[in-house]
């Protein structure tokens, strides 16, 4: 490093810049020492030394500069001040708001002031100082925007009222037009009463006040119901403390529900219920009257705080009952129209506001109770039977089916419907224990389940019929003075039991097929369609293995119940007799031989030659088994009784178990 940079390093980084250009200026190539002389300059130093304002004393400086300055007004953006204009053109109107610089606002912005000239003054929104062009931007629009807020906002808290301008039908209201604000004026502020046509107030003008302002969403809600109800609180504490019961007054009805009308009494809602505008039942208020329709009516009661009121009109005339025609007595016929149906029965109106009850027991003789709709309609012209009359409780009873003769008092009920005759009737109804059939209007039986069948076990009617169905019975009993049939349907057919009874005796054996099983043994169906049943430890099979559902097999009867319609039979018994092998043999030496069941005799003895077959063939000695299957002459012939006992004896533990 040489001394030169040495010496920069030990300065300043100013004032090293400051030696660098310096010695960049000395090692720099002299200039000539002749130079043409340069024509004499304009003394600028001279100008410089006068400047602006020169001539002016200190104190002439001072008040030219206050003059200057107080012709400048200091401005902030977004701010609401006041122009006068000072230059008008098609497109532009030129207003001076004390800045340096005017404004220009779009003539379209003053569309609402026809006759604006020079010199008018008039509030604006400054938006910008100056924008890309040096200019400032002006507003009137947003000013009067600004300023609009600042009404409402104000008529809000102080509880103004407001004239506004109803510029269109919205849904649930109209829009208002305050301050050139639009505001929401909901349907429900519009009145005390409701309004059905909300086309009539556009383009009109309207006081209002302001509700409610959500500044977040800049929407203003206002209510000229409320100055309504100022008016008429005057009003309506004059109505309420001179109000009395049984008082008459008129009202305008105001709105219409299915259950009333509500009626203005003049700033003071009441209700009519439907049930007291007539003595008659109506369905709906609007079948008597009309919105807007004044009607006289009379004060029933109200709450202790007099806000509750109940009015009722049909009070105002007599009541129906007290011009009833004394001829009307108990026995009388009265024609009549239905009004009303009900699950227990129907009422006939014979007078508007006179009507009697038609129970359901009292509209057919038959003892099956069916529902009234199903015969009687709202509107049907019908004639009845006084059953009994009170004039001071105004109630009635009355009935249809006195119109006609009782079907059990009739002559030849007792001869029509004997023991034993037959007959065809609908089935009316199903019950856990058997179906009810109606034979004729008015007379009833009863089929019970076990009377259905013979040969099928039916749990429940639905399994053999349905209702609506004919179904033929035969009379079992005949109970007049009760009103009561008892019915059969398998009697109308021989007992087949008393047939079975020699088919299916015991010991003899037969094809049938498995029907269903459960724990205790298996249902099994027979020839000719009867059930027998078969406990668990007679369905095994020969090779030990359990007669299956829907297998038909060879079965052997152990019991027969005729009167009881039960049959007990045995798979194993057919190959094997092992138990029942034993009683023969005990008896053989102490009952002597006797007369018997031959079939049943036979069959046994099969049985055990069978068994030794099956025996000798196991052990594998095939002649043996041979010589076994001959009939031995000499061998002792069995007790007769001893064949009958076997099966005896299965019957017997089948019913213990």
């Amino acid at each position: 490093m040489n001394s030169t940079e040495e010496n920069l390093s030990e300065q300043s980084p100013e004032s090293s810049a400051e030696k660098a250009v310096e010695s960049v200026a000395e090692s720099a190539p002299a200039a000539p020492e002749k130079v043409e002389e340069a024509p004499e300059a304009f003394d600028w130093g001279s100008v410089q030394a006068k400047g602006f304002g020169d001539g002016y004393s200190d104190n002439e400086k001072a008040e030219l500069i206050k003059l200057y300055e107080d012709t400048l007004t200091e401005i902030e953006e977004k701010e609401v001040v006041k122009g006068r204009v000072v230059g008008i053109s098609d497109r532009d109107v030129i207003l001076n708001i004390g800045f340096k610089s005017d404004g220009l606002i779009s003539s379209s912005e003053f569309r609402d002031l026809p006759d604006l000239k020079i010199g008018d003054e008039v509030e604006v929104y400054i938006e910008e100082q100056e924008n890309a062009n040096g200019q400032l931007v002006l507003s009137r629009k947003k000013a009067k925007i600004v300023q609009a807020w600042k009404n409402i906002q104000e008529a809000y808290e102080k509880d103004l009222v407001i004239e506004s301008v109803i510029k269109r039908r919205t849904k649930g209201g109209l829009i208002a037009d305050i301050y050139g604000v639009e505001a929401f004026l909901p349907g429900s502020q519009i009145d005390v009463k409701p309004i059905r046509d909300f086309d009539v107030f556009v383009d009109k003008s309207m006081e209002v006040k302001v509700v409610k302002i959500n500044y977040a969403n800049d929407n203003v809600v206002v209510s000229h119901k409320v100055l309504i109800e100022k008016d008429l609180e005057k009003q309506r504490a004059e109505i309420l403390n001179n109000l009395e019961k049984g008082q008459v007054l008129e009202g305008v009805i105001k709105n219409m529900t299915n259950f009333g009308v509500f009626i203005d009494l003049g700033g003071v809602d009441g209700l009519l219920h439907i049930t007291d505008i007539s003595w008659g039942r109506i369905n709906h208020p609007e079948e008597v009257l009309e919105l807007d329709q004044k009607v006289n009516i009379v004060v029933l009661e109200f709450d202790d705080d007099k806000r509750r009121i109940s009015l009722g009109m049909k009070q105002l005339t007599a009541h129906p009952w007290d011009s009833l025609a004394e001829g009307i007595e108990i026995g009388t016929n009265v024609k009549g129209k239905i009004v009303n149906v009900a699950d227990y029965g129907a009422f006939l109106e014979i007078q508007p506001g006179v009507e009697g009850l038609i129970h359901v027991s009292e509209m057919s003789w038959s003892q099956h109770l069916r529902n009234p709709q199903d015969f009687i309609n709202i509107g049907d012209e019908l004639e009845a039977v006084v059953l009994t009359l009170d004039r001071e409780d105004r109630k009635m009873s009355l009935g249809i089916k006195q119109l006609t003769e009782d079907p059990w008092t009739k002559q030849d009920v007792l001869t029509k419907y004997a023991v034993g005759t037959k007959h065809s009737g609908v089935v009316r109804n199903l019950t856990n224990f058997g179906l009810f059939i109606e034979l004729e209007e008015g007379i009833d039986g009863l089929v019970h389940v076990s009377d259905l069948s013979w040969t099928k076990k039916i749990k429940h009617p639905s399994e053999f019929v349905k209702v609506g169905e004919e179904l033929e019975v035969q009379v079992l009993e005949l109970d007049v003075d009760n009103r009561r049939l008892a019915l059969g349907h398998k009697q109308l057919e021989e007992n087949p039991w008393d047939t079975f009874e020699t088919v299916f005796v015991p010991g003899s054996v037969h094809k049938c097929t498995v029907l269903n099983k459960n724990d205790k043994g298996a249902i099994l169906e027979l020839p000719y369609g009867i059930e027998g049943f078969a406990s668990r430890r007679h369905l095994v099979k020969e090779d030990q293995s359990q007669v299956e559902v829907g297998e038909s097999l060879e079965f052997k009867v152990l019991d027969f119940s005729k009167d009881d319609r039960k049959i007990i039979l045995s798979h194993t018994n057919m190959h094997t007799q092992t138990q029942a092998e034993p009683a023969p043999r005990k008896k053989q030496s102490n009952k002597p031989s006797g007369g018997g069941s031959k079939g049943a005799e036979k069959s046994t003895l099969g049985d055990l030659e069978a068994f030794s077959v099956l025996k000798e063939k196991m052990s594998g000695n095939q002649a043996a088994a041979e010589k076994a299957a001959k009939p031995k002459p000499e061998a002792p012939k069995p007790e007769p009784e001893a064949p009958k006992e076997a099966p005896a004896a299965e019957a017997s533990a089948q019913e213990e178990e």
